[in-house]
């Protein structure tokens, strides 16, 4: 009866998981999914905790680690400014796939408590999903530690290649399928733990090749492989709910890859091997000052408010410049005075704005932008060609027209938001660096673009005060 109980109760959660899921797909009913998501866990833990077999001892370990990890995980969600959240995912994707790795361990080392066994005569079932949890675990973390890193930039987010890069991989890749069997057919220790060493340098060849334009990519994949570890351990643990969620965020991780992929004119399986976005794209020409070669327009935010207070259609562009000033409510004060004076005022969100997915939508729903005037790549690069005005706040290789016509560049192919085809572009920008991706936005050198160049939170306040008068 208790068992019962215990797998309703899982049921019920893994039903709620589903329905966050859904209810995350869309900004206006985010908050209902984080609920449902929310109250899925809480059931779960609950259940869990009561699940017949589970010791007072147990439960008193449980308990301090949820106090302990609920306690961090509060402190640092109150700190975290926006502009950290993708490394701060990229170093909970980590965590997952390290305790995926310690949970094997576990398994194989006190095989009876999970039943599936004794020392050295393990079921081989339970041997398989063991060495997938680890292999799958390892190259979460390591991938994981590489992203972080890219993102809190403890290291260049360029590309890092070297000669014969692929065929290493390739080579690992097939080490490691040998050693799962190997593992399998043995049961062998040492076979484990080279299965745990092989899979984490695995995962961090994988992501060292890829450059800035394409980690938010790497975030939803890293998110994905979370998910299969997850899923591995559950059947080791033979936790029904582990594999079901498990599974949701693996499935719905590489679908959103694949959407994003799409987005960017990637393809999936470059994603999975590690290969994309690893040319280097062409840097920016300059002077021996530093500066530029080629002569760009630059105004004052006066004169970007006087054309914007007679424009009838204006399309802001958000990007990561917005993030890390922290402009998204001065952004939206600068859209209600807009709307006061007649314009029609959209806001344009690329796939792979900011860090990682859905960063820039987060961000207006902070600011209390209206949900019906945030529109998709899709949805909203037809009505550029009629926009008096694209106010380009901070994004750069994402509206790059070089991805249409430079076939050596890191982006070429990638859709972009075609802000070109405005009337007139406003560019907030501190200076003339190039993008993320290292590439040299070719934007800046139009007839119709005017740089605002500055702090783009105190550039679009300056706008503001002009649009007051």
């Amino acid at each position: 009866m208790a068992q019962s109980l215990t797998t309703f109760a899982y049921l019920i959660a893994s039903v709620l998981f589903i329905l966050a899921l859904r209810g995350l797909s869309h900004p206006t009913t985010s908050r209902r999914g984080n609920l449902y998501g929310m109250v899925g866990m809480g059931i779960a833990i609950v259940a869990t905790l009561l699940r017949p077999g589970m010791e007072f001892s147990g439960i008193v370990i449980v308990l301090a680690g949820l106090v302990i990890g609920g306690g961090i995980g509060t402190y640092l969600a109150s700190r975290i400014q926006m502009t950290s959240l993708p490394q701060l995912v990229a170093a909970f994707h980590s965590l997952v796939g390290l305790a995926a790795v310690f949970v094997a361990a576990a398994a194989f080392y006190n095989p009876e408590s999970f039943g599936i066994g004794h020392a050295g005569a393990i079921h081989g079932g339970s041997l398989v999903e063991m060495s997938l949890g680890v292999a799958i675990g390892a190259i979460t973390f390591s991938g994981s530690v590489i992203a972080f890193a890219k993102l809190q930039a403890l290291m260049s987010g360029a590309p890092i290649t070297f000669k014969g890069q692929h065929w290493l991989n390739l080579g690992i890749g097939i080490l490691l399928v040998v050693l799962v069997i190997a593992f399998v057919a043995t049961g062998s220790g040492v076979l484990f733990w080279l299965i745990a060493i092989v899979a984490l340098a695995l995962g961090f060849l994988l992501i060292i090749p890829i450059g800035g334009a394409d980690m938010p990519v790497v975030v939803s994949m890293l998110n994905s492989y979370s998910g299969w570890a997850a899923a591995g351990i559950g059947f080791t643990l033979q936790n029904l709910l582990l594999v079901v969620t498990g599974a949701l965020v693996g499935a719905s991780g590489a679908i959103l890859s694949y959407i994003m992929c799409k987005g960017m004119n990637r393809s999936i399986f470059n994603v999975l091997l590690g290969g994309f976005g690893a040319e280097a794209g062409g840097a920016a020409k300059a002077d021996g000052s530093g500066q530029p070669a080629r002569p760009v327009k630059s105004g004052s935010p006066e004169d970007a408010a006087y054309i914007m207070r007679n424009a009838g259609k204006i399309i802001i562009v958000p990007g990561y410049g917005m993030a890390v000033a922290q402009a998204q409510q001065v952004l939206r004060e600068m859209g209600d005075l807009l709307k006061k004076e007649g314009a029609e005022v959209s806001y344009a969100i690329h796939p792979v704005a900011g860090r990682m997915p859905g960063h820039m939508n987060v961000l207006l729903a902070e600011a209390n932008v209206p949900y019906e005037e945030v529109h998709e790549l899709e949805e909203i690069n037809p009505e550029f060609a009629e926009a008096d005005v694209a106010f380009v706040i901070g994004a750069n290789d994402v509206t790059n027209p070089a991805a249409k016509t430079d076939k050596s560049s890191a982006i070429y192919g990638m859709p972009i938001l075609d802000v070109e085809k405005a009337k007139t572009v406003f560019f907030i920008k501190r200076g003339m660096a190039s993008g993320y991706a290292g590439v040299e936005n070719e934007l800046f050198f139009r007839d119709n673009t005017m740089m605002l160049f500055g702090d783009a939170k105190k550039v679009t306040q300056q706008i503001v005060q002009a649009l007051q008068k």
